[in-house]
């Protein structure tokens, strides 16, 4: 496995018609570059360089998804063998090997790695990355003899003879530290875009005698993002694989085309998710539950044997207990559920506790926002909430405690009380025909007809 490890993060979005870096673009709710680092993270190198663009937001993600990251800038966009020169202050004398990894490439393999790391083993000096493409379009050219790379020519530098390789550079790149940088240095800008290419140190080793590989790995790993596009079949990709997973792990999917993952949805076995649903960063599923169609849930966690949905959304804080339902039309924010609590159709729960066995009638609302602050509601352990209940926190209804259909409850329930707010119903004998007749009389829509 390589010592060190340099993620190339620099650049604009220019492609994809965006003022946003490329590698902050999402693909399962979170940064492409967070795919990139968290296989980094697997390889449990001694040291992770970014490399981003000087001021952009690269280096500020980076450090968020882990601290010990160090960041290297590259204020100007001189090529890839430059972007490696600039994590040179943090490599230089360090020794070992380093892996060049691209931050706008997420899907590449562990075993991908491995395999880097086998030919380096063997005996290579310098090693490689390369794909068979079904569509070469404007990727860079591998002329090889076997597993002997000879040299790497870019699109724009190649004869027609070389485009018609079908042999592509992925980007990744493993040699022994001190090699890495200083062929990186050696690589100058002679070329058709004027850029320090990193793929010059190929043709520059073998200049020394060294020996130069190739590693194949499969076309779906080597994918880039460079527009929109790319950017909608590596969403593509990575649902297909989350799917998968899911399926291995015993997750029952029944459309599985039609649900959708984020890059951390963890789900346990035997749980059951009906069609049309949507998992976005943040979610725990624990064995058992049943997610139903239609639901949208992020940042929560769902126990076991619960029963979410349809047409549910939990939103993040959101913390069910074992054997919870949340049903239909219910929308639930960084709100506690006890074991068996129920909210099963038209309800808002915000900012809230709702104790063991309790029940949210249809139509309760937690009245959260004073419009400057938000206030916790406290439900007791089986309290029953009638319909229409509107509780406006901060309050706390007790244990056993009730409220009437249509109350609005703006002061504490102790346990075990029935709490009613609300005026008293007067009927009007026969008014309402005389109301319609009046209101037909003076109407203009009979007259226009």
């Amino acid at each position: 496995m390589p010592t060190h490890l340099i993620v190339l993060a620099a650049g604009t979005g220019t492609r994809m018609l965006s003022d946003r870096p490329k590698v902050l673009h999402e693909i399962g709710g979170v940064p492409i570059l967070a795919h990139v680092l968290a296989a980094a993270e697997a390889l449990d190198g001694e040291r992770v360089i970014v490399v981003g663009g000087d001021g952009d937001a690269v280096s500020e993600e980076a450090l968020k998804t882990d601290g010990r990251i160090r960041v290297a800038e590259q204020s100007e966009q001189r090529g890839t063998a430059h972007a490696v020169t600039m994590a040179a202050p943090e490599l230089d004398g360090k020794g070992g090997d380093t892996l060049v990894l691209l931050g706008d490439t997420p899907f590449i393999r562990p075993d991908t790695i491995s395999a880097l790391g086998k030919a380096r083993a063997d005996g290579a000096e310098i090693v490689f990355l390369g794909f068979e493409a079904s569509d070469p379009a404007r990727y860079g050219r591998i002329v090889s003899d076997g597993t002997t790379l000879l040299k790497i020519v870019e699109w724009k530098d190649a004869d027609d003879a070389t485009r018609a390789l079908t042999l592509c550079n992925a980007g990744l790149v493993l040699a022994g530290t001190a090699t890495l940088l200083r062929l990186a240095a050696a690589a100058g800008p002679k070329n058709a875009a004027g850029e320090h290419y990193l793929t010059d140190i190929a043709a520059l080793g073998r200049a020394e005698g060294l020996d130069v590989r190739v590693v194949t790995c499969a076309e779906e790993e080597a994918l880039g993002i460079n527009t929109c596009a790319d950017l909608a079949r590596a969403e593509s990709v990575f649902q297909a694989r989350a799917r998968n997973a899911a399926a291995d792990r015993g997750v029952t999917l029944q459309s599985p085309d039609t649900v959708h993952f984020a890059f951390d949805t963890r789900i346990d076995r035997n749980v059951v998710v009906e069609p049309n649903v949507v998992f976005g960063p943040g979610v725990v599923i624990e064995s058992g539950a049943r997610i139903r169609a239609f639901s949208h849930l992020e940042g929560c966690h769902v126990g076991r044997n619960s029963v979410v949905g349809p047409h549910a959304r939990l939103r993040p804080g959101t913390k069910l207990g074992a054997g919870t339902q949340v049903g239909n039309f219910v929308e639930v924010k960084n709100a506690e559920f006890g074991e068996g609590a129920q909210a099963k159709h038209l309800t808002y729960i915000g900012d809230a506790s709702i104790g063991r066995a309790a029940n949210v009638g249809a139509g309760t609302i937690t009245c959260n926002y004073d419009g400057v602050s938000k206030h916790r509601t406290e439900i007791g352990e089986k309290a029953f909430i009638g319909s229409s209940t509107m509780l406006v926190a901060p309050v706390r209804i007790g244990d056993e405690a009730m409220t009437a259909s249509g109350t609005v409850i703006t002061r504490n329930v102790p346990d075990g009380d029935l709490a009613i707010a609300r005026t008293r119903q007067k009927n009007k004998p026969g008014f309402a025909r005389k109301l319609l007749a009046r209101l037909r009389a003076t109407s203009d829509t009979d007259k226009a007809e």
